[in-house]
């Protein structure tokens, strides 16, 4: 496995990683919904944040976005998920800051239990604007 900041040219594949992982994950929210955030995700989000992908065999399999101390997407591709890609891009961002904040989806219950056993806490309970979804805000200090 290898960690390192993605090339801009490699955009297109960390959408697709993002859409695909949204319609998997998020399952309760109308594909309408992710396939109009595609463009944003690609020309706004990703190039703002700090993105970071990681590799096996030479292939992208996932990525982890911070804006800040603000955990704003991490995905890995579907087929390569529960291999322990996540854990390591968590640990990578958490090396470098005492403080992340999330927010997920409380219909997501993998990734709640994802960040549950990452040492992450629920802060409290929101409501995603966008969708209307209950959402957790949740936090993980050093």
């Amino acid at each position: 496995m290898n960690i390192r900041k993605y090339h801009p040219d490699e955009l297109d594949q960390l959408v697709d990683i993002w859409y695909q992982g949204s319609l998997y994950a998020h399952n309760f929210i109308e594909q309408a919904y992710w396939e109009s955030q595609r463009k944003a995700m690609k020309e706004t989000y990703l190039p703002m944040a700090e993105t970071h992908v990681i590799l096996a065999d030479s292939e992208i399999v996932g990525f982890i976005a911070m804006v800040d101390n603000y955990l704003a997407a991490v995905f890995v591709k579907v087929a390569c998920q529960g291999k322990g890609y996540g854990k390591e891009l968590l640990q990578f961002v958490k090396a470098n800051r005492n403080h992340i904040q999330l927010k997920v989806y409380q219909k997501n219950k993998q990734a709640v239990g994802f960040y549950l056993k990452q040492a992450f806490a629920i802060c409290e309970e929101l409501v995603d604007e966008p969708t209307g979804e209950k959402e957790y805000l949740l936090e993980w200090k050093k």
